[in-house]
């Protein structure tokens, strides 16, 4: 719940190198080929792995097939070392989204995938024109609770609705909640991220 979410708030480490998404996006590809092809998910036993990454860390994974959607799981807190937590969200991402059917061998060839590194997040005000007036367009992901329910959006998900009415009608949507009131009681918070990949 975002009630408590400032507890499990995290501080944002350094950023990523280009050498550590490189890695990340290598290693969370290795994960689904190796379930692919055993059936059993990656056991997660690596030793050699850049310190940066075992800091702890949330992420996003995307995954896209000939640029269509087939996937995309994450974690909204840090709880586990980030090259853990990209890994999962990959495997989640394959083979765990609802929407979509898990992924097979054939899949593999044209798979795409970005990562997505959230920020440490950042309270918003509650009443609507002022969460909207405190919104940037392309660079904040927003995360609602409200009424036991609770919702996000990627800072990418401005490219597909880029008015802040809109973006947020969408929001409640996607948290269950009607979009033609405003919820009482609903907390916001935004986050940035870092995204890469294929």
């Amino acid at each position: 719940r975002l009630v408590g979410y400032a507890s499990v708030a995290f501080t944002t480490p350094p950023p990523l190198t280009d050498a550590e998404r490189a890695w990340l996006v290598e290693r969370a590809r290795a994960a689904l080929v190796h379930e692919v092809g055993t059936g059993d998910p990656d056991p997660l036993d690596d030793t050699e792995v850049p310190a940066r990454l075992r800091l702890l860390g949330a992420s996003f994974v995307t995954l896209r097939r000939a640029g269509r959607l087939t996937g995309c799981i994450g974690s909204l807190e840090a709880a586990r070392p980030l090259w853990c937590d990209v890994v999962h969200n990959a495997r989640a991402a394959a083979f765990e989204d609802p929407r979509f059917a898990p992924l097979a061998s054939e899949d593999l060839a044209d798979l795409s995938g970005k990562v997505s590194v959230l920020s440490a997040t950042e309270s918003l005000p509650a009443e609507r024109d002022a969460l909207a007036a405190a919104l940037r367009p392309g660079v904040d992901g927003v995360l609602i609770e409200a009424e036991g329910q609770r919702g996000t959006f990627l800072p990418s998900v401005w490219d597909a609705v880029p008015s802040t009415d809109r973006f947020l009608a969408a929001l409640l949507t996607k948290a269950g909640l009607p979009d033609d009131g405003w919820p009482a009681g609903l907390r916001a918070a935004r986050y940035t991220t870092d995204e890469f990949g294929d």
